[in-house]
This record gives C-alpha cells, sequence and structure tokens, in this order.
C-alpha cells in the first residue's frame, strides 16, 4: 500500500502526518518551527526529518512527501526547499508548497478555490480547476502587504501614541493600549518596545481588543476594521480575476485567526464586499487544521478514492 507523508511547517510548529493511500493515519507527529528564513535551509528541514523519525518511528523511504510551509513565499524557495528535503531520502517523491495551499485544501471541497489566510500576516493563493495558481510574494509591506494581526496591532498602537499626544483624533483605543498593558500612558508602551521592555510579538495581543473598540462604534476602529476587509476582498477578489473564475462559482477559505474569530463586524463586512464583487463565490471558515489540507493534497497526488478523502477528514 502506498505510504504517504504531509507536512504543515508553520512559524510556532511543525506538524507530521503519515498515512496511506485509504485515509488511515497511521502516526502523527509535532516538532518545532519552521523557520527556514532565520534559520536556513537545512537547519529548518532538520525540524521536519526530527519528527518523522523520531515522532512518527518511520525508518523507511515515504512514496510520497507533501509539505506545505511557511518561508516558502516564493517559486525558488519552494524549489530549494524541495531539493534540500529530497535529499534526506524521506520520500521517493517530494512536492513543498507555500502554506497557504494548505489552508485552501483544508477548508475547500477539492483541489481547487481560493484561499486567503489573515493570522499574524497576510496572504492569499487561488487555484483553477486547470491547476493555473495565483499568489503573492507576501513579503510584507515591501510587498504591498497590509493587515492580519501584525498590521492590525501596528496601527492600533499609532492612533492611540497620536491620540494621546494629540496628533490624531480621539480614539477608546489609546485606553486599548493602556490597560492592556497595564501602563501610565501609550508613551510609555512604545518606549518600553524601544528599550525591549516589552516583546514587540505581544502587540498582537491587541487585536481582539480593537475589535471590540469597533464593536462599541469607535470610528478609528471602525475604519481599521473595514480596512481589514478591504485587504481581504482585494485579495480574494484578485485572484479571482487572475484565475477568471469570477463568473464560475468558487470556494473562498478564509483562515488564521482574525478571520476563524467570525467577529460580527468584519464578518458583515466581508459579506458586503462579496456580494458586491464576486457574488458566486462562497467563504468558507477552515474547521480541519492545515496539515489536515496537507494530508488531503497527498491523497489528490495519488489520485485517492473520496472514501479516502472523507475517511481522512473523519479523523482530523
Amino acid at each position: 500500500m502506498t505510504t504517504l507523508i504531509a507536512v504543515d511547517g508553520g512559524n510556532s510548529k511543525t506538524d507530521v502526518v503519515l498515512l496511506n493511500s485509504e485515509g488511515e493515519i497511521l502516526a502523527r507527529g509535532r516538532g518545532g518551527a519552521f523557520l527556514p528564513q532565520s534559520e536556513g535551509v537545512a537547519p529548518a528541514t532538520d525540524v521536519i526529518e526530527v519528527v518523522v523519525r523520531q515522532a512518527l518511528g518511520f525508518d523507511g523511504r515515504a512514496d510520497h512527501l507533501v509539505a506545505f510551509l511557511a518561508g516558502a513565499d516564493l517559486p525558488e524557495e519552494e524549489v530549494a526547499l524541495e531539493h534540500e528535503i529530497s535529499g534526506r531520502g524521506l520520500a521517493r517523491q517530494v512536492l513543498v508548497r507555500n502554506d497557504t495551499f494548505a489552508l485552501l485544501r483544508s477548508g475547500a471541497s477539492g483541489p481547487w478555490g481560493v484561499a486567503v489566510v489573515c493570522g499574524a500576516g497576510i496572504n492569499a493563493v487561488g487555484v483553477a480547476p486547470d491547476g493555473s495558481v495565483a499568489r503573492f510574494p507576501s513579503l510584507g509591506p515591501i510587498s504591498g502587504d497590509w493587515g492580519g494581526g501584525g498590521g492590525l496591532s501596528a496601527e492600533t498602537l499609532w492612533h492611540a501614541v497620536r491620540a494621546e499626544d494629540g496628533r490624531g483624533a480621539p480614539t477608546e483605543l489609546a485606553a486599548l493600549v493602556k490597560s492592556h498593558f497595564g501602563a501610565a500612558t501609550v508613551e510609555q508602551v512604545a518606549l518600553d518596545l524601544h528599550f525591549g521592555r516589552l516583546e514587540r510579538e505581544r502587540l498582537l495581543e491587541l487585536t481582539p481588543g480593537l475589535f471590540k473598540v469597533a464593536a462599541a462604534g469607535d470610528e478609528i476602529a471602525v475604519s481599521l476594521v473595514t480596512r481589514m476587509a478591504d485587504e481581504v476582498m482585494a485579495m480574494a477578489g484578485v485572484c479571482l480575476k487572475r484565475l477568471d473564475l469570477l463568473r464560475t462559482p468558487t470556494e473562498v477559505v478564509l483562515g488564521g485567526g482574525v478571520l476563524r474569530a467570525r467577529d460580527p463586524l468584519l464578518t458583515a463586512l466581508l459579506d458586503e464586499r462579496f456580494a458586491e464583487r464576486a457574488p458566486l463565490a462562497t467563504q468558507i471558515i477552515a474547521e480541519l487544521p492545515p496539515i489536515a489540507g496537507a494530508a488531503l493534497a497527498a491523497l489528490d497526488r495519488i489520485g485517492a478514492s473520496e472514501e479516502a478523502k472523507a475517511r481522512l477528514r473523519e479523523q482530523f
């Protein structure tokens, strides 16, 4: 029976599943963060190999390995990672794609559609029925990206600082920042960040509070949530347009913490935008984890039956 390895490598953890062609999970494992851009391709690949060999106890060679990886943002990065993983002898055939493909496959009913992930950052991918792909570099502000928890929290602090010192309009976001970090002033929070007394990653904690302030009607907070909806729609709309899917019923899978939270205001704004700009698209909040998408893609790759894919979904 064909043996498959599915990998979801993220910035916080790496999930690996060993399965067969019938969709039966044989073993599961979890390792550390997958960070090729900061630690290098080889050390990042070590994380995958350790999980496969130790956590899964697999000492053979699978027929296929499908890896959806953070940090594989560009085609050339996918090729480099594919080459490195192939050299480890884990599988006879290796396929590497960006982790947005895992979101798409985990939420869509089939191997094509559009996915937008809005977690700490934002990214999107689209796959047409003929296999054509639409994607973005997703390198942050230098490639035109805005949004996700990172963008929202940074804007929250920016507006809070300006509200406090008089350069900007009043907003309850100033009170949010002070309350959340237990600071007397917003300026103190900025200084703590500057001097390293507060880790910048902790700014992400402001995002849920931003949505609560927006729900209470604060104009600046509402404007940020509105901008977030515009960005999600822009990325999904561009993918649909590039793939000529605007006139075809298409699933748009939404994932990442910001979108999975199902904030009522953001949800309503997205509903309005999709109804106006992509009325044939169906929004889907991904329920299965990304590793399930990687495993489903592995089954797609060998032409597994729908029964096998249904069996796999049940195990998640």
